[in-house]
């Protein structure tokens, strides 16, 4: 294990800010919900609910990603919303499910280690194009941050988001409700055009506007193989030269056998997060189909 970053008092761990500061790389984790679904979630299952019915798993992943070389983990919240959590049919248990995913990854957690909430998308739509209105799921996102940092996060990573104004109140409910630096990221789609979200949103404009929303560190999950995330983080630097992160799928998943497989190994993926860290790119991690073994790879390959 690397030695712990120490604050200027020599007492306290430094935040992740300030390791950003430093020229620190971060090396975060891999996929939640393909670590959840190797064992024993059910397809359709609330991976959230596991936080109360499966405490030892949920403790375990953030274990086997810190010893894999992970620096920061993200809480297995990424639906624990209250709109998603009603369709399960556990809305009263939104606040639980946070805290206590939060205490999980606590737990597991050594000096210096990062625990972030993780905060996805509602899975709705604001007014006029859907029924929600902005207040509405700025309360959702507040209640949910609010719950994270109760539970002993450290930061809040929202992820996976389409539509600029559902980021952006994410962030700003991240901003006002704790005192955590916050990460924003959004899924973009390779078209004839270049890359845009699901809602048309391109990377330099998500970059522009989550910081303009007060994001410390802006970038892109999920949705795309390593190759692509390369392309979409040099259109990001380009745009910025603030903190950027990448959590990059091991590529698109295929049907084989009856089973979805993700075809990016950890050592393919390892040596394009090398060019990931050459591009100034400052929180390195996975998504989909990633586990601690593309965590192990990716330290190795960035010299940890």
């Amino acid at each position: 294990m690397k030695p712990t970053a120490i604050s200027d008092d020599g007492n306290q761990p430094m935040t992740l800010l300030q390791r950003l500061q430093l020229g620190s790389l971060i090396i975060s984790d891999g996929g939640t919900g393909t670590f959840l679904q190797d064992n024993g979630l059910e397809p359709g299952g609330c991976p959230e609910e596991f936080n109360s019915s499966n405490p030892e798993l949920v403790k375990k992943m953030a274990g086997e990603y810190f010893q894999a070389g992970s620096d920061m983990v993200l809480t297995n919240t990424f639906g624990a919303n209250i709109f998603m959590q009603k369709k399960y049919g556990y809305g009263e248990k939104v606040q639980e499910f946070n805290r206590l995913a939060a205490r999980h990854a606590v737990s597991q957690a050594s000096r210096g280690h990062i625990v972030a909430g993780s905060v996805g998308p509602t899975g709705e739509f604001l007014e006029p194009l859907g029924q929600v209105s902005e207040s509405g799921m700025y309360e959702a996102f507040a209640q949910q941050v609010s719950a994270l940092e109760e539970g002993g996060a450290s930061a809040i990573c929202v992820e996976t988001m389409t539509a600029i104004e559902e980021a952006s109140l994410a962030v700003k409910a991240a901003r006002e409700h704790t005192n955590l630096p916050v990460i924003g990221t959004m899924v973009f789609d390779k078209g004839p055009r270049g890359f845009f979200t699901m809602m048309g949103v391109t990377p330099e404009r998500a970059v522009k506007e989550l910081q303009n929303a007060g994001a410390h560190v802006v970038g892109t999950n999920c949705g795309n193989g390593i190759g692509n995330m390369i392309e979409i983080a040099r259109l990001m630097r380009e745009s910025t030269d603030g903190f950027l992160a990448v959590h990059s799928n091991a590529g698109i998943p295929i049907l084989k056998a009856g089973r979805i497989v993700y075809p990016e190994s950890p050592e393919f993926m390892a040596e394009r997060f090398k060019q990931l860290a050459d591009l100034g790119i400052n929180i390195l991690g996975g998504c989909c189909g990633t586990g601690p073994n593309h965590i192990r790879a990716l330290a190795t390959a960035v010299g940890r």
